[in-house]
Parts: structure tokens; sequence; C-alpha cells
């Protein structure tokens, strides 16, 4: 199968920063930072937990444990996609598909996913559809919100 390897997950620090391109403020020694929300665009509402590299927006709810729940909520990836991406998974070279059956994901979980993408996605046609411009960051931004709703539909008919 391959293994998960918790202590090659990036310094949060330098995660956030270098990684995901974030501005933390606070002190140096600070535990906690402040930042923007880049799943809804909330330009100081984030607060990270430097010591886990655990998140939560006090605006939107969005939240994790570390870096590597931030890195698959971010770009709507899979759990060993993700620590893959960030160097904290060791594969084996070996073909598992079929192997092994995926753990559920609890059908509110999924929903309340879809819903916030959804609200998302409203907000940005919505504001176009308003003579507001659309820029390369709604777009990214559009484009990230419709993956991951694909990335639940998918999951949710067992694709």
């Amino acid at each position: 199968m391959g293994e998960f390897i918790r202590d090659r997950l990036p310094d949060p620090r330098s995660y956030y920063t270098d990684t995901a391109g974030l501005q933390l403020v606070g002190a140096q020694a600070a535990k906690w930072v402040t930042t923007r929300c880049e799943f809804h665009g909330g330009s100081d509402s984030m607060r990270i937990f430097l010591p886990r590299g655990s998140f939560i927006c006090m605006s939107c709810g969005a939240k994790g444990g570390d870096v590597l729940a931030y890195h698959m909520a971010a770009h709507g990836l899979g759990f060993v996609d993700a620590a893959k991406a960030l160097g904290a998974y060791q594969d084996d070279g070996k073909d598992h598909r079929g192997s092994t059956r995926p753990h559920p994901i609890a059908a509110h979980v999924l929903l309340a996913s879809v819903a916030h993408e959804l609200t998302v996605a409203t907000i940005i046609v919505s504001n176009a559809a308003n003579g507001a411009p659309v820029d390369a960051n709604d777009l990214e931004r559009l484009t990230k919100a419709a993956g991951r709703i694909l990335y639940v539909a998918e999951a949710a008919n067992g694709k």
C-alpha cells in the first residue's frame, strides 16, 4: 500500500507562507497567527495554530487539524494525493486498487462541503451578473469550487 509519515509534513509556518502563499500576522514566537481565508475570501478571518498547523476560519467555519487537512481542502485532494504532494507519503509501488474499502464520509459532512462550495460559486456568479468584474482569482476560486463539488458528487456515486 503505502505509508503516511506525519514527521515528513512541512513545518506549518513554512507551509502556510511558502506553499500556500499566505501572509501570517502575529509575533514570530506567537502560537496563533491570523491570515486571509482562501475558502471564502475573507481578509483576516483565518486563525492558524502554528505548533500543529491546525486552522479555523472565524467567518466561514473552514477548519482542519494540520497542514495536510488544509492542503486537502484547498486543492480538493484526497488524503493520499495530498500526503504525496507534501512529501509525507511513501508509496510501496504496488497496485492496491480495490484491495481495501474506503472509509465512508458522513453524509452531513459531504452536504456541508457542497453547500459551502455552492455558496462560493453563487456569490461569484451573482457578482458577475450584477456587473462586478470577474478577475483571475475569482475564476480560480470558482474552478476550485466546481472541482470540489464534482469530487464529492463522484465520491457519493462510488466513482
